[in-house]
């Protein structure tokens, strides 16, 4: 055999021997987490199940993992509840503190309510640190959204007091986030255009819809990919 042809049949074979090495490799299957913390926005009050923001970033974050692998969606919100009611169903939640990724939308109702902004400025904190505590005590895992702007609906008809009062709560919560640190995604200006595009809200004329809930996620979705990822 010819210098050259053996070269070559070497090579043949050594591409065979790599070809076969990876179809034979085997994936560990990986088992991913994700713990959703809010209120109203988050459980996804007139969408269904499928249609709140927590089950489409699960969804599309799915697409990009292996085959094998499987991702466990948690939810800790119900409608109404303020920071203080959040913080108590947290403490008293048992599903554990190894989530790979932890979303945080909280505050409306503190607002809505009219409740001293001070006590937001005091649990606010508190729960973020409670989203690193459930995140394996790592704050690169925690993801925390805006709140959306409630004025821009048929319910809030333009309420100008309820965008300023929205702002501040928003401005806090963003000025907490950069100063440790933490992931912060804006999605407040898609809520904005809820009264000149009516299909961001949903049937009951206050909350977001499912195409509304699209739109937060592809925001959120970079960062929470690359939180996976990590």
């Amino acid at each position: 055999m010819k210098f050259f042809e053996k070269i070559f049949f070497v090579l043949v074979v050594l591409l065979l021997l790599q070809s076969c090495s990876s179809e034979n490799a085997v994936t560990t299957p990986k088992n991913y987490k994700y713990l959703a913390l809010g209120d109203s926005y988050t459980i996804g009050e007139s969408v269904c199940e499928t249609c709140r923001f927590p089950a489409q970033l699960k969804d599309s974050i799915g697409k990009y993992l292996n085959p094998n692998d499987t991702f466990q969606e948690k939810i800790i919100a119900v409608t109404g509840w303020t920071t203080a009611d959040l913080k108590g169903a947290v403490a008293v939640d048992a599903s554990g503190y190894n989530y790979d990724l932890v979303t945080l939308l909280i505050g409306v109702n503190n607002q809505y309510r009219h409740q001293p902004f001070s006590v937001y400025e005091q649990e606010f904190p508190e729960l973020v640190a409670t989203a690193i505590q459930r995140a394996k005590g790592d704050k690169n895992n925690v993801i925390v959204v805006s709140i959306p702007d409630y004025a821009y609906t048929p319910f809030g008809n333009g309420n100008a007091t309820i965008s300023t009062e929205i702002d501040s709560y928003n401005q806090f919560a963003e000025s907490y986030c950069i100063a440790n640190s933490i992931a912060y995604i804006n999605i407040t200006d898609i809520t904005r255009l809820g009264l000149t595009q009516p299909e961001l809200v949903a049937s009951d004329g206050l909350h977001p819809s499912k195409l509304a809930y699209t739109k937060f996620v592809e925001r959120i979705l970079p960062e929470a990919r690359n939180k996976i990822s990590n």
